[in-house]
């Protein structure tokens, strides 16, 4: 009896067991609550938007779907009474070798026929440019933090700065990205012609035609791209510090010991161990960034394009590089946005939300197996 009143862990009565279990009971609970809310999303979006993307014949895969670009949906009813749905372009056809043919209760859709490859490949350019940016600069800053930083007032000021932009809304990014990086002048070009309104300095580039013009780069994907790398640095800063912060501080040592510099301690006894884990958090935080609408629809995106970046791009290659990454593109959570919220509700406009959600879904899924795969390879190699 005295052992057990000195041990205010053991349970000295039934009761205290029921409220035991009934505290697991709770907790468990919320957990599979949460899960259950998960699956359902998922599988709502996967029994919409899977009939869309796959088919019951060969190839399986709707190719239409995923290689053409979005058109305008034309519906009209026929002489038969049949509802029909066309794609523009097929419609235009479609008078032309049927210029006889009955077309009654006649209404369009905008961007709700065709495909989604142009919000597809728009989205991809601007992941790229957000993970090379968003990566170099987000591991150079957690490495200075926690390798080379001394731990005073001013670094502790500045892990809280990172921890409050974490929790900045979307929205007041995309307007910082609006007003930094497509309005301001300071951003240099590449171009044949000079904007006289916002260029505030334009140099001859030697052995072309060609200037290199400080005029911003207006709404493009650069400017998106770099917006939401900006948006992902505070994620990713802080893991890669956690993940640096996880390897033992004595391979530090030992490397020091053995007459290594500061650089090749961090570079060969620190980075390949804390690997996997920047991995993991980079790649997840850029693609979190990369579903958001509002940075790139104020610097970046537009609802309708016909031509792909590197297609309106032009001049010798440096120059057509540049024109390229400073063209508007279309985007997949843009386009959801466009198809879901500015189009009116209707049966015809279900199959492109649905199958665009569908497949923005599947691209983060990829993402995140990628960054699973890449934590599992590396840490298969280094171990300690």
């Amino acid at each position: 009896m005295q052992e057990q009143a000195k041990n205010p862990f053991v349970a000295l009565s039934n009761k205290q067991k029921n409220k035991d279990r009934a505290s697991t009971v709770i907790f468990a609970g919320f957990t599979y609550f949460v899960l259950a809310c998960a699956l359902f999303i998922f599988g709502k979006i996967t029994y919409d938007g899977a009939p869309v993307l796959f088919k019951a014949e060969a190839p399986f895969v709707n190719t239409d779907f995923l290689f053409s670009s979005p058109e305008t949906l034309v519906e009209f009813t026929n002489e038969g009474g049949s509802i029909v749905r066309m794609d523009s372009s097929d419609f235009r056809v479609f008078k032309e070798e049927n210029p006889a043919a009955v077309i009654r209760d006649e209404h369009t859709f905008s961007y709700s026929g065709g495909g989604i490859w142009g919000p597809l490949v728009g989205t991809a350019l601007l992941v790229v440019v957000c993970m090379v940016v968003s990566l170099f600069v987000g591991v150079s800053a957690a490495i200075y933090l926690n390798e080379y930083a001394d731990h005073g007032r001013l670094v502790g000021a500045i892990r809280l700065a990172i921890m409050n932009l974490a929790g900045v809304p979307s929205i007041v990014y995309g307007l910082f990205g609006f007003a930094f990086f497509c309005l301001a002048p300071w951003f240099p070009v590449l171009t044949y012609e000079v904007n006289p309104e916002t260029s505030v300095a334009a140099f001859k580039v030697p052995f072309s035609d060609g200037f290199l013009s400080f005029q911003g780069w207006g709404n493009s994907l650069i400017a998106g791209g770099m917006t939401l790398a900006v948006m992902a640095l505070p994620v990713i800063i802080a893991a890669c510090e956690e993940s640096l912060k996880a390897v033992p501080k004595g391979f530090r040592e030992a490397s020091l010991a053995l007459g290594a510099t500061k650089w090749q301690m961090i570079r060969t006894a620190v980075l390949p161990y804390a690997l996997p884990g920047i991995l993991t958090a980079s790649i997840l935080g850029v693609t979190r960034v990369a579903g958001e609408t509002a940075p790139i629809m104020f610097t970046a995106a537009v609802a309708d394009k016909a031509k792909l970046p590197w297609e309106e791009a032009n001049g010798s290659p440096i120059f057509w590089f540049s024109d390229m990454f400073t063209q508007s593109v279309q985007a997949l959570p843009y386009h959801i946005y466009t198809v879901s919220a500015r189009i009116p509700d209707a049966d015809a406009v279900r199959d492109m939300r649905y199958g665009s959600v569908f497949v923005f879904l599947l691209l983060v899924m990829g993402f995140a197996m990628i960054s699973i795969v890449l934590r599992a390879h590396y840490r298969a190699k280094i171990k300690w």
